[in-house]
């Protein structure tokens, strides 16, 4: 059972998260016509958002999974990014989407991005669900945005709050008593 005394407000109700899938699926689709795809999900936090985009990518692909960690627990980046999981295949010479849940401060994604440059993709993008752009400390280059949102600590579809609370199917604003570091 889901706490309603966590959630301040739903920010994005599950039919506007769909339909915002199914128009991202098209414009990827379209993007990519007759090349080699590779979706590279961050976890824990782009499970359910991938899940759902792949279903609306019409072009073949493949999926893979990294790992990354700068919060430690808490509910500001620290900065210091750790790889947790790295790839399973080499992606030399493909085409390579990254599929993020969220996008703050940019520390996570430009060394993500750096990292994997390294290792030369035929092409690297990177695709986000949640852009909090007011928040942005390095300049990263984002090429699919689900959606704008505003400086505010949001849980739920995949996004947790203390590793709870991404099973809700909508995005929500954590209640702001809880907000504050533990």
């Amino acid at each position: 059972m889901i706490d309603p005394s966590f959630i301040a407000e739903i920010l994005i109700t599950s039919d506007a998260l769909q339909a915002r899938i199914a128009e991202l699926g098209a414009e990827i689709s379209r993007d990519y016509a007759g090349q080699d795809l590779l979706l590279l999900s961050v976890l824990k936090g782009s499970v359910l958002f991938i899940a759902d985009l792949m279903r609306q990518i019409t072009v073949p692909h493949a999926i893979d999974f990294m790992a990354t960690s700068s919060y430690g627990g808490g509910q500001i980046s620290s900065g210091a990014v750790q790889i947790l999981k790295d790839l399973d295949q080499p992606i030399e010479g493909r085409n390579v989407l990254i599929v993020e849940d969220i996008i703050d401060t940019g520390y996570t994604l430009s060394y993500l991005v750096r990292l994997l440059q390294v290792r030369r993709p035929k092409s690297l993008r990177i695709c986000t669900l949640l852009n909090k752009a007011s928040r942005r400390e390095v300049d990263v280059p984002v090429d699919y945005i689900g959606f704008d949102i505003p400086n505010k600590f949001v849980l739920g579809y995949g996004l947790d709050f203390n590793q709870l609370y991404r099973n809700l199917p909508y995005i929500a604003v954590l209640a702001p008593e809880y907000y504050a570091e533990t």
